[in-house]
């Protein structure tokens, strides 16, 4: 049996102010459909984070249901998807029973059964994202032993391990913060609530851990494996990574890593205000997403103007701050246009970035002050 592993598509996810992604999502997705059908797969393993938020928004809801209708009916492929951190568990589980027909399968929340699907002697355990409450809720009678995230894994994968039927392989889709797994900026999620964080010995006994979660594909041991967000969502080490899905063969366990071509490539350049707007790049860089540091002057909106005229896609900037040399200020396209309208936005930012730290309340009502002095002294000259 054939299986394509992917997970965290993040439908619906946006670029800080508002940039949709729907775009370059489709790009991906479709380029998944591609190497499932090329590689002949006999299931879609999506572990997870489907969507951005609990409450998608429409665009993300026609994407996906687009993109199930395609896979599970024109091409008669199989997906078995969990619930993630993102995702509204009772919402995306809704109608399970009767997509599992079309063969949609889905897990949205801990049931008190394994959610197992069997494939003649394979078996799918699908996992999705769990915490203690929840496992307290279900085993009742271990809710007292129940103290930690890892020991609620171990309770459930107990459970799952129980079920195991003698001759026939194991596969578990789950969702987990794996300990000294690497994270990447977009796994905003996973940097706030580390003490999710569980160790990977939790897992043994399964031929195969499909995990999602963390962005960045990468390989925990042998028979686990992150496959990493399909597209590139922030800028520094996820430039980086080459994105991709991962293909798994149950008859000997061979892995193959497929990298997934990205509609947008994206980029950090660094220089001078005239090194940027005189290099050479070429045209993925120029129409890519771009984040540019500007290392010599602090950049003002006529600055933005001819930037953005070499830089199609210019989504952030990074430059010297107002009064420091060795300050430097960070800001979305959108939070520098939106400068005149929003001064207390552009205020928290310098903050962040000069001082490390988001203002007080009392920092921030001594900058209206101020604020409400200048436009006063503007208005009588």
């Amino acid at each position: 049996m054939k299986l394509l592993h992917t997970s965290d598509w993040h439908l619906g996810m946006t670029f800080r102010g508002g940039i949709s992604y729907g775009l370059d999502q489709k790009f991906v997705i479709d380029k998944i459909c591609k190497i499932a059908v090329d590689e002949r797969v006999d299931g879609i393993l999506l572990a997870g984070d489907i969507f951005d938020k609990s409450i998608a928004s429409q665009e993300a809801l026609q994407i996906y249901d687009e993109v199930m209708t395609y896979i599970c009916g024109a091409l008669n492929i199989p997906v078995y998807a969990i619930a993630g951190n993102h995702d509204g568990a009772e919402r995306i589980s809704q109608c399970s029973e009767l997509l599992k027909k079309s063969g949609l399968y889905i897990a949205g929340a801990l049931e008190s059964k394994p959610f197992v699907v069997n494939n003649g002697n394979v078996d799918i355990y699908m996992l999705p994202w769990i915490s203690t409450d929840k496992v307290k809720s279900i085993y009742v009678s271990e809710a007292e032993n129940i103290n930690s995230m890892e020991d609620a894994y171990k309770i459930v994968l107990d459970d799952y391990r129980a079920h195991f039927v003698p001759g026939h392989k194991n596969i578990l889709v789950s969702h987990a913060f794996i300990v000294n797994a690497e994270t990447s900026v977009s796994d905003r999620a996973a940097e706030v609530g580390k003490a999710t964080m569980v160790g990977s010995y939790l897992f043994d006994g399964f031929d195969y851990v499909a995990l999602g979660h963390l962005h960045g594909p990468q390989q925990i041991n042998k028979n686990i494996r992150y496959s990493g967000t399909p597209m590139v969502y922030s800028f520094g080490k996820e430039e980086k990574q080459d994105k991709s899905v991962t293909i798994i063969d149950s008859d000997t366990w061979e892995q193959k890593i497929i990298s997934v071509p990205q509609l947008h490539k994206r980029v950090t350049l660094s220089g001078t205000y005239d090194e940027l707007m005189n290099a050479d790049y070429p045209e993925d860089v120029l129409n890519g997403y771009v984040r540019l540091e500007v290392t010599d002057c602090y950049v003002g909106m006529d600055s933005i103007a001819a930037f953005r005229e070499k830089y199609r896609n210019l989504l952030e900037i990074s430059s010297k701050g107002f009064d420091r040399e060795d300050g430097k200020i960070t800001m979305t396209i959108e939070e520098f246009e939106n400068a005149d309208t929003d001064p207390e936005s552009v205020f928290k930012r310098y903050c962040q970035d000069i001082f490390e730290e988001s203002p007080s309340e009392h920092m921030i009502s001594l900058f209206k002050q101020a604020l409400n002095r200048y436009e006063k002294e503007v208005t009588e000259a």
